[in-house]
């Protein structure tokens, strides 16, 4: 193609529509952390400890993977940073079925399952029925597509 004044021209006044109109998708952070806080600010070693979503405290609250994560008792807290690979939610705390279809998406502490001692998050408790339909084979999955679904 020649490049004329006319073509320069033409793309110079297409250009800002075709930049408003294009997409850019960026990276999801490691970790859903609505705020800068980890599982909505509940406390993941309740879950192992009480079977419960127990809200955590900022003044119980450490940093770890770019997230601050709030615990309801020093004791609790004390224990994730011994091991918070234990106590973490699986996929940085996104919605494992989501994760297993192969997309990103928010989760709420109320949906929960821990499975072979890891826990797991859902979108919803609707969706948590139907990632307990197939646990193994969601997990199965969710880990084939991990971390690479959070490229977008």
């Amino acid at each position: 193609m020649k490049t004329t004044r006319r073509n320069l021209l033409t793309f110079a006044l297409a250009a800002p529509a075709l930049i408003a109109t294009s997409r850019v998708v960026a990276a999801a952070p490691e970790v859903f952390a609505p705020g800068g806080i980890a599982v909505r600010g509940t406390d993941v070693v309740a879950y192992f400890r009480e079977g419960r979503a127990r809200p955590g405290s900022s003044g119980h609250a450490l940093a770890w993977r770019g997230a601050a994560w709030h615990f309801a008792s020093a004791e609790n807290m004390a224990a994730f940073e011994m091991d918070p690979v234990a106590y973490a939610p699986q996929y940085g705390g996104y919605c494992a079925y989501a994760v297993a279809k192969g997309y990103t998406a928010s989760t709420v502490p109320e949906a929960w399952t821990i499975h072979e001692g890891r826990l797991y998050l859902n979108y919803s408790r609707a969706v948590r029925l139907l990632w307990r339909r197939d646990i193994p084979g969601y997990i199965a999955r969710a880990d084939a597509n991990w971390p690479q679904v959070l490229e977008g």
